[in-house]
């Protein structure tokens, strides 16, 4: 965490600054707001954001092109459920783009603008006594700044919760710095002053009262009882809501004017006996096609991406996507069928791919068996991770493979493609890798590692990974 040492480093820097120039520290622990508040009472409603990334009205009247400040709502036509079992909640998702002039190319990555849930709102409206559909505008009070409100305003205090802001995520250590001075508790302002210093046991409760317990403003507010910040301050101090980036899961040449996703639902219990829920994977799960129209629109755009597929059709390709990371592959493979339709020679088109179990949440299990079928995915290696006594992984179908994967590798040049989970999956294929080239090149390990790390500058091994 880049945090921690931010602190340390931000303890010394006053004092140091103060030295070099002859200062004086008064030593006052006061805050300066950066923003002051404006409340409208006899506001025109039309002037007042309700969501809008960049232009007022801007999703009343959509005007491409299309990108992070003018997202395009588009209509989700399709939401089913992807697996047959287990506690998870995977989905497919297809969003219209038809009309709004958007290109992508497979591999690339859209991008969502959630809202945070009503509830959550409602509750931090409650604890802090706010009308929360209040008109207001915060207004940046250095006025050579580029930034004049932190985020579009005027607006209301609901709005801001909703769209704008970051309620779900730990806050960092300089929010809570700033809340500390409005509790009345000197327990708790301590507790709160404590983790935002650079001590080693502040970093420590830090750690573990908030990081590790997964405590969001929320739950900060209702375990701190005296703890009463004006709504407006808080609203300053809470990070942005940002967009969530999914792999496209289709192929413009098949679907031109729809755009796939695939994804997991977000939901697990705290330390705290909470049930916390990622953001943009319950929102869209409650996208229900043709139900309302205003319900199921989605803001989006479409990120470029260097995940891309040969310029060559003919040469071989290895996917390794288990999960939710097979996202990019149907697309891939969507394409390359596509292309072997238009009589192209396509090379071995090769898919390794991991689960749970079989019978529970093997994706998009029907298409792959059928594109199998068809010749035009040439190898579909799955791997069920839980299905017998031990573990078997993508990494594990690619050793038993490796005779294989070399000779694609080594004498049909084939591009290696890798997407999913970057912390553990991601970091074993490389492993695997390094194994399989220092035993079939003849290489010692060192070698081995410049070997893959050739092939990724070369764009030969590309990963799409998050964590």
């Amino acid at each position: 965490s880049l945090e921690e040492d931010f602190i340390t480093w931000r303890e010394q820097f006053w004092p140091a600054v103060c030295e070099h120039f002859g200062v004086e520290a008064t030593g006052e622990e006061s805050s300066i707001r950066q923003y002051e508040l404006v409340v409208h009472t006899d506001v025109n409603m039309s002037k007042v954001y309700t969501g809008e990334m960049g232009r007022l009205k801007s999703y009343e009247n959509q005007k491409p092109p299309f990108d992070a400040k003018n997202p395009f709502l588009a209509a989700v036509t399709v939401n089913r459920k992807l697996n047959e079992g287990g506690e998870r909640h995977l989905m497919h998702l297809e969003l219209d783009i038809s009309n709004s002039k958007i290109r992508y190319e497979s591999g690339d990555h859209v991008a969502v603008y959630p809202a945070n849930d009503a509830s959550l709102v409602n509750q931090i409206g409650e604890i802090l006594h706010t009308d929360l559909d209040t008109v207001m505008s915060l207004n940046n009070l250095d006025e050579e700044s580029n930034k004049k409100h932190p985020f579009p305003c005027p607006t209301s205090y609901r709005t801001a919760l909703t769209y704008y802001l970051d309620i779900t995520n730990p806050p960092r250590t300089n929010v809570l710095y700033e809340l500390a001075q409005y509790a009345t508790d000197p327990s708790e302002q301590e507790h709160l002053r404590k983790m935002a210093s650079s001590s080693a046991e502040g970093k420590a409760l830090y750690l573990s009262w908030v990081v590790e317990a997964r405590r969001n403003i929320l739950a900060i507010l209702q375990d701190m009882p005296s703890l009463q910040p004006p709504i407006d301050h808080l609203c300053e101090l809470l990070p942005r809501l940002q967009a969530r980036y999914y792999s496209i899961a289709s192929s413009s040449k098949v679907h031109p004017n729809a755009i796939h996703i695939c994804a997991v639902t977000v939901e697990y219990e705290t330390k705290t006996g909470r049930l916390n829920k990622g953001v943009a994977t319950n929102w869209l799960k409650d996208k229900v096609p043709d139900e309302n129209r205003s319900k199921s629109l989605v803001p989006m755009y479409v990120r470029k991406s260097q995940f891309r597929l040969p310029f060559k059709p003919s040469t071989p390709i290895i996917m390794i996507g288990p999960g939710t990371g097979i996202a990019p592959f149907m697309g891939f493979i969507q394409e390359r069928a596509w292309l072997k339709q238009q009589g192209k020679d396509v090379g071995e088109t090769v898919l390794y791919y991991g689960c749970r179990h079989e019978n529970e949440d093997y994706l998009y299990r029907e298409e792959l068996t059928r594109f199998h079928q068809d010749g035009l995915l040439t190898q579909l290696n799955v791997a069920f991770s839980r299905d017998q006594a031990e573990k078997v992984y993508v990494q594990h179908l690619l050793k038993k493979n490796k005779e294989n994967v070399w000779k694609l590798l080594n004498e049909g040049n084939a591009h290696i493609y890798v997407c999913g989970d970057a912390r553990n999956m991601a970091r074993d294929v490389q492993n695997t890798f390094y194994e399989i080239v220092a035993e079939f090149g003849n290489m010692s390990q060192p070698q081995a590692v410049d070997y893959v790390k050739k092939l990724m500058t070369k764009g030969r091994y590309s990963l799409d990974v998050w964590s």
